[in-house]
């Protein structure tokens, strides 16, 4: 007689409990809202919260019953497909991180630009006229 392996007895388990399927089911969620939530936090244990979400769902892990293959299988979800969805949004938070880190720096970078420029300008253009330049 040959032996079910570890996730087979885990699935029928799972399949058989409601609480324990609604357990699976809060263990995605939870993976889900924590690589949302944390993927642009800038405290340690924000980061270590992402860290660790996105270490469960690229896991390929069937030891823990709760590992993320293991709760898709159970759930009878794709977890190469459910696996895409979560890490496409991480991926746009990153981009859309860097945009706004970007968009930053330029407006700082212009602004100072603007400021010299203005003042050499403005000393030239009175390097020009008979005025005198007061002093702000």
């Amino acid at each position: 007689m040959m032996k079910p392996n570890q996730s087979d007895e885990m699935a029928d388990a799972l399949g058989s409990s409601g609480p324990l399927v609604a357990l699976a089911k809060g263990v995605l969620a939870q993976a889900k809202q924590d690589l949302r939530r944390f993927r642009t936090a800038q405290d340690g244990i924000g980061r270590e919260m992402y860290v660790d979400a996105y270490s469960r769902v690229t896991s390929d892990d069937f030891w823990w019953p709760y590992s993320f293959l293991n709760v898709c299988d159970v759930l009878g979800l794709s977890a190469e497909v459910l696996r895409a969805e979560l890490l496409a949004d991480t991926q746009r938070g990153w981009y859309s991180h860097s945009r706004r880190i970007a968009l930053r720096i330029s407006t700082s970078v212009r602004g100072s630009l603007a400021n010299v420029l203005g003042a050499r300008g403005s000393v030239a253009s009175s390097r020009h006229s008979n005025r005198p330049v007061l002093a702000n």
